[in-house]
């Protein structure tokens, strides 16, 4: 894939104007890339003395002679040793750590406030690579911006340390996961710190620490507490080798994504939480919210509202009054039915199938079990078998087979639909598979003949061959045949949703323990003091059916020390066989805890919260603080996993409104997706496809400020970038020269702005101030390349004022650079709560125009005068070009057209 040509021309226009030893590389280096004919780049390509398209095949030319690319190699490695990196960078990272520069202030009230929030990082094994770092900066320009004008900024950070994920590593390593996360969170911490974010560094948390676990299993309480944590029992993908639940996405074909071992659909006692009671409130919810279109779309794409019609088909000769009840949004197809199918997984199935039918039913149910839900519906053959018994319709009486199909799931609405072939695609094939009827319902409004019965007429029209209901429009045929079901008692108006209810069990080791005891029963007549159910052969009974809650003052309830947590065969999970801690007498009485843990999900959930009030012991939050920085006002992470998380943390966050624990109904005002930076061969970066670029190579090599603005400059924040190290020398450049530009003005006191560079500053600060609202970083750094070259042309008479503006404008996204500058220029304080910037509107607005002149209606020239100028200066700036002049030699001027600011046309004969 190629890199962003943008991004490389503004590389481009940079790097080649510091050094003509630089041109021969720079050529080849875009020698792939098509130069875009933007205003600015043709402006720049103009100010070197070249057209835009010469300058295009100029920079694609070969090298001329005596331009060696080993000169090249020399001049970048001189201009790198210009600034002073690794000491600037050190010393600046001190003092904000000496002197708690970023300390979450004590809220005033009479300032507005921002809490910048990133993503919440997991600490992996190998550390940052150089795509994590981008969202964080861009969290970070903006945190150092809102503290410079004026806001109270809260600005934290914290590690989602539990998890698959961790424990695996743990494995793989030997170790306990507890000592590998501590190392891997202190590497992490070593790199964020390194790269010089501005993190309250007193907000860290973790998911693994104790404290944060005590309130995890808090609200899971309080879950339970209001009905909307229970047990259930769900079929799921089981991997005995595994010894987990997977994820429908994690299997293909009947085996695990990772290690290709067996998976078996089998139903598990399992904790669910109830979020299906809150999907109306989590799409009303989005409303108003400053999101991605894209993930506004994907949230209610989950939730997947529906309005339609719930029908029943009695069970033909069922004497229990069976009855098989589906979900349709097109209850207008309802004379169209031919037969109904079930998932394989309905509880109809045993009770319905005939004995000559048993043994194909249930080979079949047996067969699909090993599939995935994802494996289900991705598959375009379309299997199944009959059950042997049959279905009355309920408007008809007519007879209709029931059929198992997988392609549909027991997972999602009722678990079997009426097929319509004539109107559904799956169950045109399936019907064209099996040799079922079709019967056609709906039509054309125009040409019905036309309508071709080679395969489903999916779209609206109007019905036929539907008794009563002939000829209305299918909007009015639904709501006709709706209301018939209700009046008949066999069905009526319902609203489902596709999201699911949350199955919130993981059968491994590292994660929140669920804080849930239950009773153990033993044999009749026997004494609980007498026995202990920790030893082998003490036969006893957990009864599952009688949760207890731990106690709140209890908290928390922690992980025992396991020597071997690797999970096994029993889907009881590895804590199971933690009999010391599992089992516990109280009372007298024997109690065995809940085995299963929380998913990683569920630290995630709450995390913004606890930054606000980590240190409280007595509450999650307090109500105070929430009302002074809750929501989170920027919100940054990849898109990739965002879904879910935001979904389930939505979820939870009302609840606690609910609850009265927090005085607002959403918990993230605005969310900004940073795009993925790509490994230089054009695709995602892992360790696999050994395309990884480490922070530290490049902060090592060229400074942490260089990788900020590396890669603020790329291109737009939220695009796909790939990476090239090479480019980011063009940066260095940029630092170097601004790093120049101030150590020339520090003695410049009597150094007076002239117009040029009045308007110039002032235009660049307006340019810088807006971008970053609106997170242009790309264009701001763009801005101050531009600035600095200007400055850099006045030699040794650069005004110290520009110089100091600029330090302070560069600051938010290369904060070393900004700060050192602002020293060496003799300010005693750090920058970071320094006043931004401020333009004057004036002089942003150019007050002279270039315009043409044109002689017979033919342009001969260009002149520049003020936008307000009369016609006799226009002239008189005309008459001085030559071209003007030797058109109009020996000629009469007959008339003048003149149109200040815009034209000048010169009619002579």
């Amino acid at each position: 894939m190629k890199p962003s040509s943008q991004a490389l021309v503004r590389l481009v226009l940079i790097m080649a104007s510091s050094s003509s030893m630089l041109l021969p590389t720079l050529r080849r280096a875009t020698a792939f890339t098509t130069f875009p004919q933007t205003a600015s780049n043709r402006r720049q390509a103009i100010a070197w003395g070249r057209t835009p398209s010469t300058f295009a095949r100029w920079m694609s030319s070969s090298p001329t002679e005596g331009e060696s690319s080993d000169s090249a190699a020399a001049a970048a490695t001189a201009a790198s040793t210009n600034y002073p990196f690794e000491k600037v960078e050190k010393k600046w990272q001190d003092f904000w750590m000496e002197n708690q520069t970023f300390k979450t202030p004590e809220r005033d009230l009479s300032k507005p406030k921002k809490y910048v929030l990133d993503m919440f990082p997991y600490p992996s094994g190998t550390g940052l690579h150089v795509g994590h770092p981008e969202g964080y900066t861009a969290s970070d320009v903006m945190a150092r911006y809102w503290r410079m004008t004026g806001n109270d900024v809260l600005h934290p950070i914290g590690w989602d340390s539990f998890g698959l994920p961790a424990e695996q590593f743990a494995i793989n390593t030997g170790a306990q996961p507890a000592e590998t996360t501590t190392k891997n969170i202190d590497n992490f911490r070593r790199q964020l710190k390194m790269l010089g974010f501005s993190y309250d560094w007193d907000r860290e948390i973790a998911t693994t620490d104790v404290n944060y676990v005590k309130w995890t299993q808090w609200i899971f309480l309080q879950l339970y507490k209001k009905g909307l944590a229970q047990q259930s029992s769900v079929s799921v993908n089981w991997c005995p080798a595994l010894g987990t639940v997977l994820a429908n996405e994690e299997v293909i074909n009947g085996l695990s994504e990772r290690g290709d071992h067996p998976v078996e659909r089998l139903p598990l006692r399992q904790w669910i939480l109830k979020i299906t009671d809150y999907a109306d409130r989590l799409e009303a919810g989005l409303e108003g919210l400053d999101w991605p279109s894209g993930t506004m779309a994907a949230q209610k794409q989950w939730i997947g509202k529906s309005e339609g019609c719930n029908i029943d088909f009695d069970v033909e000769g069922s004497e229990e009054g069976d009855k098989v009840s589906v979900f349709t949004t097109r209850a207008d197809t309802l004379f169209g039915v031919t037969y109904v199918t079930l998932a394989p997984e309905h509880p109809l199935i045993s009770k319905i199938t005939t004995a000559d039918q048993k043994e194909t039913v249930d080979d079949y149910v047996k067969k699909t079990s090993s599939r995935s839900d994802m494996d289900r519906t991705a598959s375009k053959e379309k299997t199944g078998v009959f059950t042997g018994a049959y279905a009355i319709h309920p408007l008809t009486d007519e007879k209709v087979p029931i059929w198992v199909g997988d392609y549909v799931l027991g997972s999602y609405g009722t678990g079997a639909v009426m097929a319509v072939p004539a109107h559904d695609e799956r169950d045109f094939e399936f019907a064209s598979k099996f040799g079922l009827e079709v019967k056609w319902v709906v039509e054309p409004k125009k040409n019905p003949e036309e309508m071709s019965k080679e395969e489903a007429f999916t779209a609206t029209g109007v019905a036929t061959n539907s008794a009563d209901f002939d000829g209305l429009t299918t909007a009015k045929t639904k709501k006709a045949i709706t209301y018939n079901l209700k009046e008949l008692n066999k069905g009526g108006p319902q609203i489902t949703y596709k999201l699911r209810d949350w199955v919130f069990s993981r059968q491994r080791y590292w994660g929140e323990p669920i804080p849930i005891y239950f009773p153990v029963d033993f044999l009749e007549g026997v004494i609980p003091d007498d026995v202990d159910p920790k030893e082998d052969g003490c036969e006893h009974t957990i009864r599952y059916d009688q949760p207890i809650p731990v106690d709140e003052s209890e908290l928390p309830l922690e992980l025992p020390h396991m020597e071997d947590f690797q999970p096994g065969d029993d889907p009881a999970g590895c804590l199971a066989r933690a009999a010391d801690w599992r089992y516990f007498q109280k009372d007298g009485k024997w109690f065995a805890r809940e085995t299963n843990t929380m998913p990683q999900w569920a630290g995630s959930c709450w995390y913004y919260f606890r930054y606000i009030d980590n240190k409280n012991d007595e509450e999650v939050i307090s109500k105070k603080l929430d009302e002074e920085w809750m929501p989170v006002d920027l919100y940054i992470g990849g898109a990739e996993h965002a879904v879910l998380h935001l979904l389930y943390a939505r979820f939870w966050h009302q609840v606690l409104f609910d609850l009265g624990y927090t005085q607002h109904p959403e918990p993230f005002k605005k969310l900004v997706h940073q795009g993925m930076i790509l490994g230089t061969d054009g695709e995602k970066m892992s360790k696999s496809r050994g395309n990884v670029v480490n922070p530290d190579d490049i902060v090592n090599a060229q400074g942490a400020d260089a990788l900020r603005l590396y890669e603020m400059f790329m291109g737009p924040l939220e695009a796909v970038k790939p990476w090239q190290t090479s480019q980011v020398s063009g940066v260095v450049r940029f630092q170097n020269k601004l790093y120049s530009v101030v150590k020339k003005a520090v003695e410049n006191d009597d150094v007076k702005m002239d117009e040029e560079t009045t308007k110039i500053l002032h235009k660049t600060m307006k340019k810088v101030t807006e971008d970053i609202e609106s997170m242009s970083f790309n264009t701001a750094i763009s801005a101050m390349m531009v600035l600095t070259n200007h400055l850099q042309s006045l030699k040794e008479n650069i005004p110290r004022e520009a110089a100091e503006k600029l330090a302070l404008m560069v600051s938010p996204i290369a904060p070393h650079l900004g700060e050192e500058c602002w020293s060496l220029l003799g300010n005693d304080k750090s920058l970071a709560y320094h006043p931004w910037v401020e333009y004057d509107e004036s002089l942003c607005v150019d007050n002279t125009v270039t315009m043409g002149v044109q002689v017979n209606g033919k342009k001969r020239g260009e002149i520049e005068i003020l936008k307000d100028a009369d016609q006799e200066t226009a002239m008189s700036e005309a008459m001085k070009q030559g071209r003007v002049e030797s058109q109009l030699e020996g000629k009469d001027i007959k008339k003048i057209i003149y149109v200040p600011g815009r034209i000048l046309n010169i009619v002579a004969k």
